[in-house]
């Protein structure tokens, strides 16, 4: 299986051949900031399995775990694609947002619940995490 997706206006593209190693809903306050106060939802690829055409900009930071955090964007319309960090270069982590609906991909840990402002609704069901949790086991 695979997926598809676009940014808002259509000028990137992207085409994924594997199946997600983690899909998780992220409080950390930089994800807050990108996503206007709540949680980034992403999906997490191998990176050898994430293709996208079009043109991406990218910004970064330091992130709450101490990393190195790259997001990429359409400069066009501002449209998340993905984020990589420098602890875990092997895995790009693609906004849910970007993908194609209907991709039947939704979070299965929450993490950064400590960074969640007091209104946040996290799923009592989700696996949590209050910072950073371990890297995803390698894709089969």
């Amino acid at each position: 299986m695979g997926y598809t997706g676009r940014c808002g206006c259509g000028a990137v593209t992207l085409r994924i051949e594997a199946e997600p190693v983690a899909v998780r809903q992220c409080w950390c306050r930089h994800c807050q900031q990108i996503a206007a106060g709540g949680s980034t939802n992403n999906a997490i690829f191998p990176a050898e399995a994430v293709h996208f055409s079009g043109e991406l900009q990218s910004s970064g930071w330091t992130a709450d775990s101490g990393n190195s955090l790259t997001y990429w964007f359409c400069p066009r319309c501002g449209t998340q694609a993905y984020a990589q960090t420098s602890a875990r270069p092997q895995f790009r982590t693609v906004r849910l947002g970007f993908l194609d609906a209907p991709h039947g991909l939704a979070p299965e840990a929450i993490i950064w619940t400590e960074a969640a402002p007091q209104w946040a609704a996290l799923d009592p069901e989700l696996e949590q995490w209050p910072r950073q949790p371990p890297p995803p086991p390698p894709a089969q």
